[in-house]
């Protein structure tokens, strides 16, 4: 019976550590719950960037920055999202106010750039590269330096920043496609050749710059199909291309063989260069 006053403070002790346990226990297991909540919307969230609906991604980030308004990677989500939907006007003013807060970066301004350049701001994206300081060094900056450079025809630093981004990637055909069409536009139809078949080294599959290849080459007279890999479609596509490039030129007979051959090649009905073909008298 002289235990019991003691039982009953070591019961009273027990109690409490127990409670103190089940506390702790409890707010691991919150925290645990909330990073694999975590974990589910950073995943859902790439899902979302990459290979989801645009429309449905850009409802998905507008109601998940709106209801978690101190989340940036949501607010950045949306604005990718504004971008890949093809709302990049509306995308400029949700990366102005991420740059304009304290988790602001230079991946942000070279981003507002991108989202600029999409709607034709030429300046302005020239001011957001500008901000960013020359040694914050990514592909993609010097992507977008390079064709700002080529709106203000400064041909001479377009071709430093697109051998610099070309420097930065593993993937470098977009790069090459667009400095060989920058070529192109400056009558330099050779060294947009080159790099034609540059980029197709790289992405073989790449219809862009097989087309492209086909005008630089008709820009030198050389009609006949590049060695490159092609399906019986595209080779019919790319035989209008070189027609049509022929009769602009001035090579009138040429253009209207390159025709037909376009429409004997095309695996069902070529209705665009049955019409050309028409339309010279073949």
């Amino acid at each position: 019976m002289r235990q019991i006053p003691f039982l009953a403070p070591c019961l009273c002790g027990a109690l409490a550590l127990a409670g103190c346990v089940g506390a702790n226990s409890d707010a691991k297991s919150k925290a645990a719950l909330h990073s694999v909540n975590l974990i589910d919307d950073s995943n859902l969230s790439e899902i979302m960037l990459t290979v989801g609906d645009p429309s449905e991604a850009v409802a998905y980030f507008s109601k998940a920055a709106a209801e978690n308004p101190s989340r940036i990677d949501l607010k950045r989500g949306l604005a990718k999202s504004l971008v890949r939907a093809g709302k990049a006007d509306q995308a400029i003013a949700v990366w102005a106010a991420i740059i304009a807060s304290p988790e602001g970066s230079n991946e942000d301004r070279v981003n507002l750039a991108d989202a600029q350049i999409r709607i034709n701001n030429w300046a302005a994206a020239e001011a957001s590269l500008n901000s960013v300081p020359p040694t914050f060094e990514t592909f993609e900056r010097y992507r977008l330096e390079a064709m700002v450079a080529d709106s203000k025809k400064n041909w001479k630093k377009a071709d430093s920043f697109y051998e610099i981004a070309a420097g930065l990637t593993t993937k470098p055909s977009g790069v090459y496609n667009n400095w060989g069409f920058s070529k192109l536009t400056r009558g330099d139809n050779a060294g947009a050749e080159r790099l034609f078949l540059q980029a197709l080294t790289y992405e073989p599959q790449l219809f862009t710059a097989k087309n492209n290849l086909v005008l630089a080459r008709a820009g030198q007279h050389k009609y006949d199909m590049p060695v490159v890999n092609m399906t019986q479609q595209e080779r019919a596509q790319l035989l209008y291309t070189a027609g049509l490039a022929a009769v602009k030129q001035g090579d009138v007979s040429v253009g209207k063989d390159l025709l037909r051959s376009a429409v004997d090649t095309a695996p069902s009905y070529f209705e665009a260069a049955e019409r050309s073909l028409t339309a010279l008298g073949g």
